[in-house]
């Protein structure tokens, strides 16, 4: 009965729903560009997290010189050694993620919609787009017995793939929103938007790793309770997005009148 109500509100909820309540409420600039103020708090807190890895890097490193000046025991200078090298990759994989961050920005801005988008083209609704896409994905394997034929892992509640798309798409429903017009901060938006990243790859690599297994097991007892659990925050986001395009109906109506 759960998995026919998410295919019966899903349009009404995520699509047309979502749609009536932003044509009721235009987003103004704020939410024009909620995607661009996103990516530069995901670029000061990149820069942040670069200074606390070099900082690390600096104790490190004065851990290892004082190992060497008392002459410690060899054990203990390789364990010095061994922390620097890892807090040297740290600081490497910090650099990384903040000019991936910067590059982002970039992206954003060209992405920012004009005055006159329609809604569908705003930040927050291309974004919860984006994650309905990836909950119907999923879903589709708990309905259409063919699909689960061609990857049985899908329901292999052993699967660490799986295991990880669970609690990374449990993760991106806890962050988003009730509704596509919600007001957002940017470190709010940037963090939903990285847990619909890390849920989208989580899944990719699922799926992947379900059509390569020749396993029909169809999960048991573990299964069940991950899996509805997951189901249950997917119908109460779609729950919200209907009963917010419903309290726009009646305001609309009443205008009218």
């Amino acid at each position: 009965m759960l998995l026919a109500e998410w295919w019966w509100v899903a349009p009404a909820g995520a699509g047309a729903g979502t749609l009536g309540v932003l044509g009721a409420r235009r987003l103004g600039p704020a939410g024009r560009r909620l995607e661009l103020e996103g990516a530069r708090h995901a670029v000061r807190d990149a820069q942040r997290a670069l200074a606390r890895s070099r900082a690390q890097l600096g104790i490190e490193r004065a851990e290892l010189a004082r190992s060497r000046a008392e002459r410690a025991p060899s054990e203990a200078t390789a364990e010095a050694k061994r922390r620097v090298r890892l807090a040297e990759r740290a600081v490497k994989a910090a650099a990384a993620a903040l000019a991936a961050r910067r590059a982002s920005v970039a992206a954003a801005r060209a992405a920012v919609p004009p005055m006159r988008a329609p809604a569908e083209a705003m930040p927050l609704a291309r974004l919860r787009a984006e994650h309905d896409a990836l909950t119907a994905r999923w879903m589709a394997y708990e309905t259409d017995p063919a699909m689960l034929l061609e990857a049985p892992g899908m329901r292999d509640a052993s699967s660490p793939e799986l295991r990880e798309f669970l609690r990374a798409q449990r993760e991106a429903l806890e962050l988003r929103p009730s509704s596509a017009d919600a007001r957002m901060t940017p470190g709010e938006f940037s963090a939903y938007r990285d847990a619909v990243a890390a849920a989208t790859r989580a899944f990719d690599s699922a799926e992947r790793a379900a059509r390569g297994t020749g396993s029909s097991r169809a999960g048991g007892p573990e299964w069940s309770e991950l899996a509805t659990g997951l189901l249950d925050g997917a119908q109460l986001a779609i729950a919200r997005s209907l009963e917010a395009w419903q309290r726009a109906e009646r305001a609309r109506r009443e205008r009218g009148a």
